[in-house]
C-alpha cells in the first residue's frame, strides 16, 4: 500500500513538473516573439529643411535625417505580376517574411536577428536592420544558384534594364568588372581599354593574366580633365594589334566617366561586333540612364555585350549594390557565373540583395518621369550658375567629340578665381555645409540624384554666389592655378599588370624612382584613377603631378607610403 501510494505521489509529481515545463516553455516563445516584433516605421519628413545643420550630433537619432521619398511600397500596384500580395517586391518580400517567422535560431550570424546587436549602432539605425540581416536560408534562395526570389528578382531586372539576364552584386561594379574581364580574356590575351579606367580594371587585369592595349583619351587642358573614348581610337587600336598579328579579346570602355562625360558606344559597338570582340562597359555612373528623354541612351540600349552599373550611385540601392548585365551571344553566360562565383562572398549581405530589388521595383513603377524633379533642377542650377561672373560650367562644348553628358552631374570650375577645386570646395564645405562627389584640380562635380531637393541646390547656389564675391576674377588669379597636362599620356609599359603585381619589389625615395617600373598602383581618390600602373614606368610627369593633387588635398590611394615620400618599384 506504501509502495502504491509513493508511486502515485511521483506520478503526479512528475505530471506538475511536466506541466511546470511546458508553460515555462510557452512563456520564454511568447517572449521571444515579443521580442522580435515589429515597431512602426519612423515618419521621414518629404522635404529637405536648409535650416536644419548638416551634421548631424552624435545624439540625435538618425530619424530626424530628411530625405526626399520617390515611390512608397504601399503606393505600387498590386496587380503588377513582380509585386507579391502585400505589394512588396519578390526579395524584399522573401526577406520580410523570413524575418518575422517566430523561430529559434542556430545559425550564424552572431548577433542571431537582433539579440546581441551592439547598442553603440542599435541606437544609431535601431534594430530592424539587424532583425532582416540574414544568412542563405532555403526561403531566401542561393546567389550562386537562384531558384527562387533572386531569381526572380534578377530576371525583373533583366526586364527593366533591357538584357538578356542581369545579375546581382554585393561586391560593387568592382566585382564585376572583374567577371567581365574574367570571362573574355584568358592569360596572355588583349583587353583594349582606355588608361583612365578605373582601378578595378587594372585588378581585372592582375586576376585576369590579360595584356592592356591603352588607348590614351582626350584630355581637356582647361579642366584638368580626361574625356571619354573615340570610335576612331578604339579602330586604331584593334587594327594595330591585327597589324601585329594579334587580336583584342575584348573592349572595355567607361562611360560615363566620373564627371559624366559620355562616349559614342553606338559606332563603338558596330565596330566591335564587325570584329567579332565583346564590347564591355563600366556603366558603374550610369544605371539610370535610358530611362529620360533628357539622358543619354544606356550601354544596352548602344549594343554593349556586358553593361556593370552601380545601382547605388544615382538609383537608390544601398552602398555597394550593382548589377552586372549581359546582352546578345558573344559572351558566354555561364563563365560569366562561374566568374562571379569565385569572386564574390559565400556570405552575401541580403540587405544589399534585398535593396537592388527594391531600387528596381522603385524605378519600374513611373520611369518615364521619376528623374524628371532632379532632372529640372540640375538644368535650373546650371542656368543660375552661368549668370555668376568667373565660373565656368562643364557643357557639351567643353568636349565637342563626344555626343553627351550627362545632365545630373554639375561640373564647376573656379580657375578664374584662382582657386583650385580642393580650395573652393574647403570653403563650400566649412562655410555652407555643402558636400560634393568629387575635387579636382580645377573644378568640383556635384551629383544630383532622385533624393536631391530644391534647398540643397538653393545652398549650393549661394555658397558659390557668397565665393564669386569674396574672389575677383582676373587672369592674374587664373595664372595661379596648376595647369597640367594628362599625367599618363607619354606612359612607358615594361611589365604587365599581372607580373608587376607579382614581382619582387623594394622600396626607394620618390627621387629615386625615377625610371624604375612602378610596383604599386597609386592614383588620386577619388576619382580613382590610377595615374601610375605597377609595370609601368615612372615619369617625372607623374611625380610631379602626384605631388601636387597631394598638396593641395587630394588623398592618395594605393601607396604604400600615402605620404609620397618613397614609392614601391619591381626589381627588374
Amino acid at each position: 500500500m506504501a509502495y502504491m501510494l509513493l508511486s502515485l505521489s511521483l506520478s503526479l509529481s512528475l505530471s506538475l513538473s511536466l506541466l511546470c515545463s511546458l508553460l515555462f516553455l510557452t512563456s520564454s516563445l511568447q517572449d521571444f516573439a515579443n521580442k522580435i516584433s515589429f515597431r512602426p516605421s519612423p515618419t521621414i519628413p518629404l522635404h529637405c529643411s536648409q535650416e536644419r545643420s548638416f551634421a548631424l550630433g552624435k545624439d540625435e537619432s538618425i530619424e530626424r535625417v530628411t530625405a526626399v521619398s520617390i515611390t512608397n511600397d504601399h503606393d505600387m500596384s498590386s496587380e503588377s505580376p513582380v509585386l507579391q500580395q502585400n505589394g512588396l517586391p519578390p526579395l524584399v518580400n522573401a526577406l520580410k517574411t523570413s524575418a518575422e517567422q517566430n523561430t529559434a535560431s542556430f545559425h550564424f550570424p552572431g548577433h542571431n536577428r537582433g539579440h546581441a546587436a551592439p547598442a553603440s549602432l542599435t541606437r544609431l539605425i535601431g534594430i530592424r536592420p539587424y532583425v532582416h540581416d540574414l544568412p542563405e536560408l532555403p526561403e531566401l534562395d542561393n546567389l550562386f544558384c537562384p531558384q527562387g526570389p533572386i531569381l526572380e528578382a534578377q530576371t525583373e531586372a533583366a526586364k527593366l534594364f533591357g538584357s538578356l539576364q542581369t545579375w546581382f552584386l554585393v561586391g560593387g561594379t568592382t566585382c564585376g568588372i572583374q567577371a567581365a574581364v574574367m570571362a573574355t580574356c584568358s592569360p596572355g590575351e588583349f583587353l583594349v581599354l582606355p588608361r583612365n579606367c578605373h582601378i578595378s580594371a587594372i585588378s581585372a587585369m592582375v586576376l585576369s593574366g590579360a595584356v592592356p592595349k591603352y588607348i590614351i583619351p582626350d584630355y581637356e587642358n582647361d579642366w584638368d580633365i580626361a574625356g571619354g573614348v573615340t570610335p576612331s581610337q578604339v579602330w586604331k587600336a584593334i587594327e594595330e594589334l591585327e597589324m601585329e598579328g594579334k587580336k583584342a579579346a575584348a573592349v572595355l570602355i567607361t562611360s560615363p566617366t566620373y564627371h559624366g562625360i559620355c562616349s559614342d558606344l553606338h559606332e563603338i559597338s558596330k565596330l566591335c561586333h564587325f570584329h567579332k570582340i565583346p564590347l564591355i562597359v563600366d556603366e558603374a555612373h550610369g544605371a539610370h540612364l535610358g530611362f529620360h528623354s533628357e539622358l543619354p541612351n544606356s550601354a544596352l540600349q548602344q549594343g554593349a555585350d556586358i553593361s556593370v552599373q552601380s545601382t547605388h550611385k544615382v538609383l537608390c540601392s544601398l552602398t555597394q549594390s550593382s548589377m552586372l548585365h549581359m546582352s546578345g551571344n558573344i559572351v558566354d553566360k555561364e563563365k560569366i557565373s562561374r566568374c562571379l562565383q569565385t569572386l564574390q562572398t559565400t556570405s552575401p549581405s541580403y540587405l544589399l540583395l534585398a535593396s537592388l530589388d527594391a531600387a528596381r521595383a522603385q524605378l519600374s513603377e513611373s520611369p518615364d518621369i521619376v528623374f524628371n524633379p532632379a532632372i529640372s533642377l540640375a538644368f535650373e542650377a546650371k542656368c543660375s550658375l552661368k549668370q555668376i561672373p568667373g565660373i565656368s560650367v562643364l557643357e557639351n562644348s567643353s568636349f565637342p567629340t563626344f555626343p553627351a553628358i550627362d545632365p545630373l552631374r554639375l561640373t564647376i570650375g573656379f580657375w578664374k578665381f584662382g582657386l583650385s577645386g580642393y580650395e573652393a570646395d574647403e570653403i563650400l564645405y566649412k562655410d555652407y555645409g555643402v558636400i560634393c562627389e568629387i575635387v579636382g584640380n580645377k573644378s568640383i562635380t556635384y551629383a544630383l540624384n532622385l533624393g536631391t531637393c530644391r534647398d540643397h541646390v538653393q545652398r549650393l547656389l549661394l555658397g558659390i554666389k557668397h565665393l564669386a564675391r569674396t574672389y575677383t576674377s582676373n587672369q592674374l588669379a587664373e595664372d595661379r592655378v596648376f595647369t597640367a597636362r594628362a599625367p599618363f599620356d607619354d606612359i612607358i609599359m615594361s611589365l604587365i599588370p599581372r607580373d608587376a603585381f607579382f614581382a619582387s619589389k623594394r622600396k626607394v625615395t620618390i627621387k629615386e624612382s625615377l625610371g624604375e617600373v612602378s610596383g604599386e598602383l597609386i592614383c588620386p581618390y577619388p576619382p580613382g584613377i590610377p595615374v601610375l600602373i605597377p609595370g609601368e614606368v615612372i615619369t617625372e610627369r607623374a611625380v610631379d603631378y602626384l605631388l601636387h593633387v597631394r598638396s593641395k588635398g587630394a588623398d592618395i590611394s594605393g601607396a604604400c607610403d600615402p605620404l609620397l615620400s618613397s614609392i614601391v618599384v619591381c626589381n627588374v
